[in-house]
């Protein structure tokens, strides 16, 4: 059998050399395929990154074979806070330490025979790549989206730096720590640049409508934007005479208030706690509102009550840790007949409460609103309110702007200087990171580059200038990246501003298939959305939205089912395993062990099974077989070879990567029993489709039938009319509109129909989150799906 260690080298050696996957202009298909590109840790590549890599170059591989130019990449995300603890655990320079994880994660990736394009290998932490992040930074201020702003942070003395919400964790002891060291955060007020993200909310939530991503991501987007549509409604406190605003989504459950709740950042309960001792230790150990970051429910009593104005009820008014800071009024009205929170928070300390609506949904309890229906209620209670002045309709938004300033050294510098009185300049070229051993944290909230005084403070013309000495944090730079390979020429990339850039940006834009982790879902996926909507208004780009399709992969799990770590002593390395089975055999298996989007087991002895079906692979394909070209009038044959190429090329086109590697399997079986075939093809046509799982092995089969490179071959076609006897083409409508066709054959039922074309890409987003209400369908003419009207 073959030798996979030298066949492997073999044809990497050759597909570099010979840069077979060199991206090309030639075609009006093309074919942009991504991965979500790596922090190169000290550690390298693990058997989680290969799912991914492996599932897109399958389609990369799969795309090329059938005439498309393609687009597929790989990088590094260099700059960051992991690069830079370890460096100054070990005493390395984080640059020199990035460079060498770099080549060694470089080397592991080609050793899995990936058909990354390197000539378009970027490095966010290049002087060449991060002058244009820099570029985008000051496009974003001159579009004032950027700002200084005193804000509350996230603040980690230890590891000197500002941490967002999605850095932290809380321990089971109740303390806050951040995720990287588990080192203690505080609450503390800075000078920070921010992104005005919330004015793209509305756009962001509507470009959701416009892509193909996950529902469970699209969801989780939808809830971290948090578009709200309710009341701000004002409230007497009873003895100060100040009012209290707070913010709610059902006002028709106004008469079931049974306490109003105060977040602990709140200016009112602030105020409180500047003479009350007790208020004031509640909230300094309870500032943290991050649902994620909470650790039990609670709260205190402020002692004062607000006065329900339209039954002069006296209202207990609390300061309690469920309520977010920062969000509509950072106040609510409990109703813990009616919210889960609110009856929790009532059952600690023992709120009574009444239910205000009854099973029919109806008010109840409400005065003269009793018996109305809930919208009826809720416009009644809205128009007595507003009669008083102490009600405002309003549309509010959960998500916060975007703390960018870090105070590290291993990230991209602001391009941007001060005069003697703050004044904001923005500096016209590259403002390149200086070298520097003295990277330790400064602890008083300055970064290490505010030590280098003869780079920070420069004349020009006669006066002096300081410059920014926070760095930006890590989601920078992949918040354009997959912008950069497109821009990458040799070691250059275009301007980001140039009419050949847009030229380009045309061709291969949006990105057709990114894959990645859903843990990225509420931070690089939104903050990439955002830069991208950027770009787009200012005509940079030629689309909204950057990714067209989204797949999330499934984690890879030990054999003791628990999460990879070295702690557990569970996980595998990846180089071990490639030598001692191939690399050909860790790919099969990673995708035949589920769907795409699946957990996996890892499982040893599933990886001997794959290694020993592929030397059956090697057996088979080489059997002396007699060639016999009348057996291309046997049936068996041709719809069995036909039926195949159609069955896997779908499988590949909807990512069903395991069942596909079965229908191989099933064809290795069916060829087994055969001593004569029709023709060659039906061996080097598998040997082509089975390249795009296990390449080394394929090319090196197809050398042996004496035939050229993968390179020089074309995706097998199927003889349609030698599956289907009787096929035909079905408009389907969306209330009359015509919004897509499908391909059927006369034996679907109608039942079968409906439910593949509710499946279809095109026409599932047309039905996403609607009612159907009737359904007409003419057999072989029309489908109409009739939709309810919002």
């Amino acid at each position: 059998m073959l030798d996979h260690r030298a066949i492997e080298k073999k044809w990497q050696d050759y597909w570099y050399k010979n840069k077979v996957f060199k991206t090309t202009e030639t075609s009006r298909k093309k074919a942009y395929i991504l991965d979500m590109f790596p922090y190169p840790s000290a550690s390298g590549l693990h058997l989680g990154h290969p799912i991914g890599y492996t599932a897109s170059d399958i389609v990369a591989r799969f795309k090329r074979l059938n005439g498309f130019d393609v687009l597929h990449p790989m990088g590094w995300d260099a700059f960051g806070l992991p690069a830079e603890q370890y460096a100054i655990k070990t005493g390395n320079h984080p640059g020199e330490f990035t460079k060498r994880n770099i080549e060694n994660f470089k080397k592991q990736i080609i050793s899995f025979g990936f058909s990354y394009d390197w000539d378009k290998e970027i490095n966010t932490s290049d002087p060449e790549f991060y002058v244009q992040t820099q570029w985008i930074f000051k496009l974003l201020y001159k579009a004032n989206l950027a700002e200084i702003r005193e804000v509350e942070v996230n603040w980690c003395p230890e590891l000197g730096t500002v941490l967002a919400n999605e850095e932290l964790k809380r321990e089971k002891n109740g303390a806050l720590v951040s995720e990287r060291g588990n080192f203690p955060v505080i609450l503390k007020k800075m000078k920070q640049w921010v992104l005005k993200i919330t004015e793209y909310a509305q756009k962001l939530l509507d470009g959701l409508d416009q892509v193909d991503f996950p529902d469970s991501l699209k969801t989780l987007q939808k809830k971290w934007i948090g578009k709200s549509k309710g009341w701000k409604i004002k409230f007497l406190i009873e003895k100060t005479g100040e009012f209290l605003e707070i913010f709610t989504t059902k006002i028709e459950t106004f008469y079931g208030v049974s306490f109003l709740a105060l977040a602990p950042l709140h200016n009112f309960a602030q105020k409180l706690a500047k003479n009350n001792k007790k208020i004031s230790q509640f909230i300094e150990q309870n500032s943290f509102s991050s649902p994620k970051l909470q650790s039990k429910m609670t709260g205190i009593f402020t002692g004062l009550y607000a006065i329900h104005p339209l039954n002069s009820s006296k209202i207990p008014i609390y300061i309690a840790n469920y309520v977010l800071n920062n969000y509509a009024t950072s106040a609510i009205m409990g109703v813990p007949g009616h919210n889960l929170a609110d009856l929790e928070f009532a059952q600690i300390f023992q709120i009574d409460y009444v239910k205000v609506i009854n099973q029919e949904n109806l008010l109840i309890n409400s005065a003269e609103f009793s018996g109305l229906t809930i919208k009826e209620g809720a416009n009644s209670i809205f128009n007595k309110l507003n009669s008083m002045n102490l009600v405002q309709k309003t549309t509010i938004f959960r998500l916060k702007d975007w703390v960018f300033s870090r105070q590290r050294y291993w990230g991209e510098p602001f391009p941007v200087y001060f005069d003697e009185k703050g004044k904001i300049y923005l500096e016209e070229k590259i403002v390149e990171l200086p070298h520097t051993d003295k990277i330790m944290p400064s602890g008083d909230g300055r970064s290490p580059l505010a030590s280098i005084k003869d780079w920070v403070f420069f004349e020009k013309n006669g006066k002096y200038y300081r410059r920014e000495t926070n760095t930006m944090p890590q989601w920078s730079g992949s918040s354009w990246y997959y912008l950069a390979f497109i821009l990458k020429e040799k070691d250059k990339y275009l301007p980001l501003d140039s009419k050949i850039a847009y030229d380009k940006f045309k061709k291969w834009l949006p990105v057709d298939l990114y894959i990645g982790g859903q843990e990225h879902a509420v931070g690089h996926l939104i903050y990439s959305r955002f830069w991208h909507k950027v770009l787009f208004d200012a005509g940079i780009v030629p689309n909204s939205e950057p990714f067209q399709k989204i797949i999330h992969q499934g984690m890879l799990l030990g054999s003791d089912g628990q999460k990879m770590s070295k702690s557990k002593g569970n996980t595998i390395n990846p180089t071990e395993m490639i030598d001692k089975f191939g690399a050909d055999t860790i790919r099969i298996f990673l995708m035949f062990m589920g769907p795409i989007g699946d957990l996996r087991l890892w499982d040893e002895n599933g990886v001997v099974s794959i290694f020993n079906w592929i030397q059956r692979v090697q057996r088979t394909i080489l059997a002396d077989y007699e060639i016999d070209p009348e057996l291309e009038k046997d049936y068996e044959f041709t719809y069995f070879f036909n039926n195949f190429v159609f069955e896997i090329t779908n499988l590949i086109e909807t990512f069903k990567f395991n069942v596909a590697i079965s229908k191989l399997m099933v064809y290795i079986n069916f060829l087994n029993k055969k001593q004569k075939i029709p023709s060659k093809n039906y061996l080097t046509d598998f040997l082509i489709i089975f390249s795009v799982f296990a390449p080394h092995t394929a090319e090196e089969l197809l050398e042996k039938l004496e035939q050229k490179p993968l390179n020089f071959q074309i995706w097998p076609q199927f003889d349609r009319s030698k599956i289907f006897k009787n096929t035909f083409h079905l408009p389907v409508s969306i209330n009359g509109k015509n919004r897509g066709i499908l391909e059927l054959t006369d034996e679907k039922s109608q039942e079968e129909i409906i439910e593949i074309a509710k499946k279809d890409y095109k026409i599932r987003n047309y039905l996403q989150n609607k009612q159907i209400i009737k359904v007409i369908y003419i057999p072989r003419k029309i489908l109409n799906f009739i939709l309810k009207n919002n």
